[in-house]
């Protein structure tokens, strides 16, 4: 398989969203789209990059550079008592390097909040955020921060919203997740065989 070939294939499939009208023109300063082409359908995600600037230019960076070419939607937490309820997480392609990690944007800078379909960066500690990233499949107030709350209480940086192809999240969520965990904490949550994401690009 070329790269020509690959390459042509991803324009084809956004020409494709395009004419089956499912992404309609949009008017300038509209609020940047990225289409994550996986191999269970495309998500469409809308990103805030007015309120969460730094965070929404990060994950434009990566999709511009292609690094999520080849990468894969890896982790499915499902919310207990929430039927279809919980977050799939995704990585870039093994190959190549991250970029720096970028400042925190936490809910009380941007106003966001963490609601079904909103995309959000994964971290350890605040600042530390790179590369992954997860979206929620029903709504997760307790990932926003919480001013005054014990020990890091900033929450997670949500930065944009899906806008098609929630049913595709959905069926992602509801992947086998058999596979080996990273550490004890993720077992029960690795999606075995883990979905691919063909390409992410600007729409």
């Amino acid at each position: 398989m070329t790269a020509h070939w690959i390459a042509r294939r991803s324009l084809l499939g956004a020409a494709g969203l395009l004419a089956a009208g499912a992404l309609p023109a949009r008017a300038a300063g509209a609020k940047p789209r990225v289409a994550i082409e996986t191999a269970l359908g495309v998500i469409v995600v809308e990103l805030e990059d007015k309120k969460a600037p730094i965070t929404s230019a990060n994950f434009l960076r990566y999709a511009d550079k292609k690094k999520f070419d080849g990468g894969t939607f890896y982790r499915a937490v499902r919310s207990k008592g929430v039927k279809g309820g919980g977050s799939i997480q995704a990585g870039p392609a093994p190959r190549g390097r991250r970029f720096a990690p970028i400042a925190h944007e936490s809910t009380t800078m941007t106003g966001l909040r963490h609601k079904t379909g909103t995309i959000s960066m994964t971290r350890n500690e605040p600042g530390s955020a790179t590369s992954d990233f997860f979206i929620c499949a029903s709504p997760m107030a307790y990932l926003d921060a919480k001013p005054g709350g014990k020990g890091d209480n900033q929450g997670f940086a949500a930065f944009g919203t899906v806008v098609k192809g929630m049913d595709v999240v959905r069926k992602i969520l509801a992947s086998k997740t058999d596979g080996v965990p990273l550490n004890p904490s993720m077992k029960g949550q690795m999606i075995n065989p883990p979905v691919l994401i063909t390409s992410m690009r600007r729409v």
